[in-house]
């Protein structure tokens, strides 16, 4: 083994390398070999050659030729994974049938130490945040939605339970005199898993204790019945996260149907529940404006605005370990294939693409306008104007104006100190 081959398998044993396929690893290696590439540029080469393989996109084995030189290799083994990456790509033609749809979920319930409760895992002061606090009644999702942040916090195979959750919300200590506003969607799916180890009948007592609470259950599914089989707290808002029929297919695996969650989010209404939708991450592809249209047009033809507490918007953004995760995995799907801009030391789409993706949601919500609570999430202050014409100082001033909407609309009174 010459010296540059030992070196290689060091470089590549600091990379997903183990992910790539059979041919594309021979590949690599042959083509290192040759030009003697350093551990920077097998490491961008093994990430980007894994990236064209989840997008579905020709490998470079396919247009490699001869260079003069590893400078004009790598340059252009760059600029042929910048031009897929930064293109407006379809699903019209992508396979997820490779896709793994079904796996082996763990339950573990187990006590825990602390109550889950804090702020908001991604509020940054670099982003306009509604100081929400989350409670992690379950950790760990059986959704397996490709963008999603929870699968590099958590085994995805294993969904945990705190048997003493019950016991933890009774000592938990409030404040009666402030109003909070408390999501249960932020380590798991609000809805999926049922009352399964008594989670909804600890959530429907806590709200019934402490009327000062706006607690939101966060969705993809359709799983309403414990909601249709008791009485529901006043101070209970229940949410659907939306996409497009093609974002759920293709990058939503395992959730509920479009159709499925706004017609739960319908009977809900019917039963006298108010609800709300999270557009979360709008996804950038072929035709998506249209797509996304289609939806909210759905939506303005099944609810009153009245009926709604809230709309909010947001698109995919991601930190290092997330994208890391979805490279290991290595499966079949076209969320990284976006054009990266810096937002808050996160990654996500340039802003004018923000701002046309923003613009134009809002604008299709128009009849709600004056009765709706609307909202940008994880979003730069500035792009608030630029959407809604108009822009929150600070966190503070933001929460005060989502507290007194939501509770306006569920009816309950306004508390903030």
């Amino acid at each position: 083994m010459s010296d540059y081959e030992a070196k290689f398998h060091l470089h590549v044993k600091r990379t997903p390398y183990h992910s790539l396929e059979h041919d594309a690893k021979e590949f690599l290696k042959i083509e290192s070999l040759r030009y003697r590439f350093s551990y920077q540029e097998v490491k961008q080469l093994v990430e980007m050659s894994i990236d064209l393989h989840m997008w579905d996109e020709p490998p470079f084995r396919m247009f490699w030729k001869e260079f003069p030189n590893k400078k004009a290799a790598f340059q252009w083994a760059r600029h042929y994974y910048e031009s897929k990456k930064n293109q407006l790509h379809s699903y019209r033609h992508f396979d997820v049938s490779s896709h793994k749809t079904e796996h082996k979920l763990r339950f573990l319930e187990q006590e825990k130490a602390h109550l889950g409760l804090g702020m908001c895992p991604v509020a940054s002061p670099k982003t306009r945040c509604c100081n929400l606090l989350t409670l992690d009644a379950v950790e760990s999702c059986g959704f397996d939605c490709s963008y999603c942040s929870i699968q590099s916090f958590y085994n995805d195979h294993t969904i945990g339970f705190d048997s003493g959750f019950a016991k933890k919300l009774d000592m938990l200590e409030l404040d009666p005199n402030v109003m909070y506003h408390i999501g249960t969607g932020q380590a798991s799916d609000s809805l999926l898993w049922g009352n399964r180890a008594g989670i909804l009948d600890a959530l429907f007592a806590f709200a019934r204790r402490h009327p000062n609470v706006i607690l939101e259950f966060k969705t993809k599914s359709d799983n309403i019945s414990y909601f249709l089989e008791h009485e529901v707290p006043s101070n209970i808002l229940c949410t659907w996260s939306l996409n497009t029929p093609t974002i759920i297919t293709n990058e939503e695996h395992r959730s509920a149907p479009l159709h499925k969650r706004i017609q739960s989010a319908r009977t809900l209404v019917d039963n006298g529940v108010k609800v709300g939708f999270h557009f979360h991450p709008i996804v950038v592809y072929e035709d998506y404006l249209q797509e996304y249209v289609c939806v909210y047009e759905e939506l303005l033809a099944t609810f009153e605005p009245s009926e709604v507490a809230l709309v909010s918007f947001g698109t995919l953004t991601f930190i290092k370990p997330v994208i890391k995760q979805l490279r290991e995995r290595n499966f079949k799907s076209k969320i990284l294939q976006m054009p990266f801009a810096d937002a808050a030391g996160k990654l996500s789409y340039p802003l004018q693409q923000k701002r046309e993706m923003f613009a134009h949601a809002y604008k299709s919500f128009r009849p709600w306008h004056a009765e709706v609570f609307f909202y940008l999430c994880m979003e730069e202050p500035t792009l608030w104007r630029e959407t809604f014409g108009y822009e929150y100082a600070t966190n503070i001033d933001f929460e005060r104006d989502m507290l007194s909407s939501y509770a306006n609309t569920l009816g309950i009174p306004y508390l903030y100190s």
